[in-house]
């Protein structure tokens, strides 16, 4: 159960939407995903998500300062998760998750000293390594992204994660798919519901049916005093 956890939080905690400049873009890729989240949980590969390239995941403004996170399973099935995530504004002016921060924080909370530390690559935003207890190591690449905007405080996000587990044995490869709608409440609070699909190896064939499906709700209320201007 851990394991497979982690790996769809560490995904969770990469869904972004795109850049300020692409929002009138974003607005035509609504649909695609608003017909994605209907037809949950019968999802399949391949998705309407197209490849990330090397772009960074950048927030909307409201999303910048500190946060305390809860993550709740609404079957029961899981506990809550409480953890702390964080933004800032990179040397563009634009609102970026503190990525390795971020998983780190929700992987202690889920495995506590079982995770060691979460790197990102240098060359690579969309990729980061998780050191895990048992000379594990758990790499999660984004290789699907789609964004759209519903209004100024509410927008969709799907991604679609390669997860290959590295440790004694053959690396164990997988795909994991979640789908985040975002909305902005209050000023210090964001609600969110996530849907998420695991499906098979590429190895398998690209075209696969999702294996397992979950639900569950991620609220951030503001732990700091910083707010977009």
């Amino acid at each position: 159960m851990g394991i497979a956890l982690l790996r769809s939080l560490l995904v969770a905690a990469m869904l972004l939407m795109p850049a300020p400049q692409a929002l009138a873009a974003a607005g035509a890729s609504a649909e695609p995903l608003q017909q994605r989240l209907a037809s949950w949980p019968n999802w399949s590969l391949p998705a309407p998500l197209p490849r990330p390239g090397q772009q960074d995941l950048i927030y909307p403004a409201w999303f910048n300062g500190h946060w305390q996170a809860t993550n709740h399973d609404p079957s029961g099935r899981e506990p809550d998760l409480h953890y702390e995530v964080r933004f800032s504004a990179d040397p563009q002016g634009q609102v970026v998750g503190d990525r390795a921060f971020n998983a780190a924080a929700i992987g202690q909370a889920l495995l506590g000293a079982q995770l060691l530390q979460v790197r990102n690559d240098p060359l690579n935003p969309n990729r980061q390594l998780a050191l895990l207890a048992g000379d594990q190591q758990l790499e999660s690449t984004v290789v699907g992204r789609r964004s759209g905007l519903l209004s100024g405080e509410c927008f969709l996000a799907d991604e679609l994660a390669l997860q290959v587990m590295h440790g004694p044995g053959d690396p164990r490869v997988s795909r994991v798919e979640t789908l985040s709608r975002y909305q902005l409440v209050a000023p210090d609070r964001i609600e969110a519901e996530q849907w998420q699909a695991s499906y098979g190896s590429p190895a398998e064939g690209l075209a696969a049916e999702a294996r397992h499906s979950w639900r569950g709700v991620l609220v951030l209320e503001r732990l700091d005093q910083e707010r977009p201007t």
